[in-house]
């Protein structure tokens, strides 16, 4: 079974940086790849960026596409998401996922594991 626990959610002002960290256990990370979703009130889980189990391919929302940046450092079985020049919009809870079969893919689908979920709150 595979944990996934985020954390570095809060509250900052638009224009703002955060980073979002998921770390993740229980089985060899090194063979997932990762993915980022929210989920804001009233709307439908998004996908915002993804990376692969090697890092060597990424993915990302158009609306977070050069705003946003992922990586991950698989000594310390932990992605992060850099988030910056955060907007209203970006308010929502931030879930990470793992999927062996998944790459860097956009498809909620192909993620078996998911976190708890850290929220982010961008004030105007």
């Amino acid at each position: 079974q595979v944990q996934l626990v985020e954390s570095g959610g809060g509250l900052v002002q638009a224009g703002d940086s955060l980073r979002l960290s998921c770390a993740v256990s229980g089985d060899t990370f090194n063979q997932y790849g990762v993915g980022w979703f929210r989920l804001a009130p009233g709307k439908a889980r998004e996908f915002v960026a993804a990376v692969s189990w090697n890092g060597l391919a990424t993915n990302f929302a158009d609306s977070v596409k050069g705003r946003f940046t992922i990586s991950r450092d698989n000594a310390k079985n932990t992605v992060y998401l850099q988030m910056s020049s955060l907007r209203p919009e970006d308010t929502a809870v931030y879930y990470c996922a793992a999927g062996a079969g998944s790459y860097a893919s956009r498809s909620a689908a192909v993620y078996d594991y998911w976190g708890q979920g850290t929220q982010v709150t961008v004030s105007s």
